[in-house]
């Protein structure tokens, strides 16, 4: 088919769709919730309370940034699928500039962490849980340098919602369940088992372990973590320095003073690598961001460190095909989506890393348009490929590719994805494939009427988190997410200094330079596949913000899991009831392993910006917890 013109190839390629079997557009349902329409000011995340952290930040005067760190510091305090020793990744439009930033606040792995130590240790990958799952914390950087930078409000102000909280709040029903179901693992740390099972000690065999729903949830040793870094603020401003000098004067204390001195006193007590040198040495970075335009639209999105560009790469794929005349979740339509995000994701899981860290990763290749070009070609339009192999986006970028060798032998699935570990600090069963997929994290999304622009995914130091001492703070479970044979992927392999290749990735839309969409979702594997949807819901679909929010998406488990055993099921695809069954039955036909269910993992946050009437219209998807509030 190469030696074809680009038209006669384009004619082939249209024929080949139209002859897959078709079902006829579904009109998207109403809604469940309501859609936010704000003027001033809209915050949306994954807890109410979280929401109602930022809309008090709004209305102490704060801008976007100030309510989205308000917000982030509230999900870190409620352990809402993250902690605060975890990592925070963003997207922050600035409207003084028209530029979207980056926020890099990804922690690396300690010294001593390398591919030989966990490998002595009998590992196939790094533990999932405990000391020595930890990067170092990057939550607490992330958002005081975004605070600093181009928020408006003090350190106190930002974290008052979040100390409160620490001084104790009514948990809720699924995190209280959680830490119970937990307490096994959470037991085996003295300090953890202090945070999260107050009642293990007591005298009542039927008495549970961790807090009731609606009692009262006490975290003093985070509360005074909190109160140093506002008391050493303090301390900066009484001896005359600017805002900015007084929030990184926090930032010192937390990353070179008493903290993290505890942080590494308790993390070596159990086993952990982390040093002084370490969180001294590390950084936050403020970076420029990758972007790609669909059909007029801007895309940004974070660059290789997390798996970002793989939403980029499968819209470049898919630019070239007429979606919208295929029908909304028809065999055809789901066909194309799968068999994209099958050649993005290979190309994810051999080719993204660190970028700070050698090699370089070949993002200009991958993002080219021609390379999507490539990739589209070798689609087979009539059956899913289980065989899905990463490309070569060398040859539309300068440089050779230097591990084509690697390339030859690198497998869908990958070497030891079903090797349980040896190691004596795993301290728990691997998590299934399902709970890796949807592993991890909340999501935020700020906005203002000034024009400023946020999109967060922070994650890391979810439950069962290791607690480090009496700083209260969770560490981050990321050093899972790195590989220990350069097989699997050469880019990625653990080693001081290095960042893991997270899932986590926020997404700013613009269109004629202005924000269009700012959106980001819950969830490890599953985030770009959610969020491609998302958009294509809004975009092609004409869905509003809290339809496509809603709207039930497929999911594919074809690549390879950044977390636990890191496994991969070639042609596994989920869908729920909404799909008629003459569709189910046409993919089958096709050879996807067909699972229907009642609804799949999709919790969605976003907002959409109206510009003939110059408001904003906030969603969150009806799955689980994902609230707003908008003025």
């Amino acid at each position: 088919m190469r030696n074809l013109s680009p038209t006669v190839r384009g004619s082939l390629l249209v024929l080949a769709i139209w002859l897959l079997p078709v079902a006829p557009l579904t009109i998207a349902e109403a809604s469940n919730k309501p859609v936010l329409h704000g003027k001033h000011w809209v915050a949306v995340t994954g807890k109410p309370l979280a929401a109602t952290a930022g809309a008090m930040t709004f209305s102490r005067g704060g801008n976007a940034v100030d309510a989205a760190c308000a917000m982030l510091a509230a999900t870190s305090t409620m352990w809402d699928t993250l902690g605060w020793g975890g990592e925070t990744q963003a997207l922050i439009y600035n409207p003084g500039t028209g530029e979207v930033k980056g926020i890099n606040a990804l922690g690396v792995a300690p010294t001593g962490a390398t591919a030989e130590f966990f490998r002595e240790k009998g590992m196939v990958y790094p533990p999932e849980y405990g000391p020595l799952a930890a990067v170092t914390p990057g939550t607490p950087g992330g958002l005081m340098v975004m605070l600093a930078e181009y928020g408006e409000l003090s350190l106190r102000e930002v974290l008052e919602p979040a100390m409160q909280m620490a001084e104790g709040y009514p948990i809720e029903k699924a995190q209280a369940d959680n830490m119970e179901r937990r307490k096994d693992v959470l037991s085996q740390w003295s300090y953890s088992k202090r945070v999260f099972l107050p009642h293990l000690e007591e005298d009542n065999s039927q008495a549970r372990a961790a807090p009731y729903p609606g009692e009262v949830f006490r975290q003093p040793d985070l509360l005074a973590t909190l109160e140093k870094l506002v008391d050493a603020e303090r301390s900066a401003l009484d001896a005359g320095k600017s805002r900015k000098e007084a929030i990184y004067a926090a930032y010192d204390r937390f990353y070179r003073g008493d903290i993290a001195e505890e942080i590494v006193r308790s993390s070596a007590e159990y086993g952990g690598l982390i040093t002084m040198q370490d969180l001294d040495g590390w950084q936050v970075y403020i970076e420029e961001p990758v972007s790609t335009n669909y059909k007029g639209i801007d895309v940004y999105k974070l660059t290789t460190w997390v798996q970002g560009p793989v939403l980029l790469q499968a819209l470049n794929i898919l630019e070239a095909i007429d979606l919208k005349s295929m029908g909304y979740n028809s065999a055809r339509y789901i066909h194309a989506l799968y068999q994209a995000m099958n050649l993005a994701f290979a190309d994810r899981d051999f080719y993204y890393g660190d970028p700070y860290v050698p090699p370089e990763e070949p993002i200009e290749g991958l993002l080219s348009k021609r390379y999507a070009d490539e990739r589209r070609e070798g689609i087979d339009w009539t059956r899913n490929d289980a065989e899905t192999r990463p490309g070569d986006p060398y040859r539309y970028q300068r440089g050779k590719n230097p591990f084509l060798d690697l390339l030859e032998q690198w497998t869908p699935i990958p070497p030891g994805a079903d090797a349980e570990g040896a190691d004596g600090f795993q301290q728990a069963r691997r998590m299934t494939h399902d709970e890796a997929f949807v592993a991890g994290t909340t999501s935020i999304q700020a906005a203002d009427a000034d024009g400023w622009v946020v999109s967060i995914t922070p994650s890391g130091g979810w439950i069962p988190a290791f607690v480090a001492g009496s700083t209260g703070i969770g560490l981050s479970q990321r050093m899972q997410s790195f590989v220990l044979d350069e097989r699997l992927n050469p880019y990625n392999v653990v080693q001081p200094g290095q960042r893991p290749r997270a899932t986590l990735t926020p997404s700013l839309a613009l269109k004629d330079g202005e924000p269009l969409i700012a959106f980001s979702v819950q969830g490890g594997d599953t985030q770009d596949q959610n969020l491609l949807q998302f958009f294509l819901n809004m975009v092609e679909f004409d869905m509003n913000v809290q339809e496509a929010a809603e709207a039930h998406n497929i999911t594919s488990y074809q690549m390879q899991s950044s977390f636990g055993a890191h496994q991969a099921e070639p042609g596994r695809l989920q869908v729920t009831s909404r799909v008629p069954v003459w569709v189910r039955d046409s993919l089958a036909e096709m050879g996807y392993d067909v699972e229907v269910v009642e609804r799949t993992y999709s919790p969605i946050t976003a907002i959409w910006f109206d510009k003939e009437n110059g408001t904003m219209w906030g969603g969150a998807s009806d799955y689980g917890e994902d609230y707003g509030i908008a003025w």
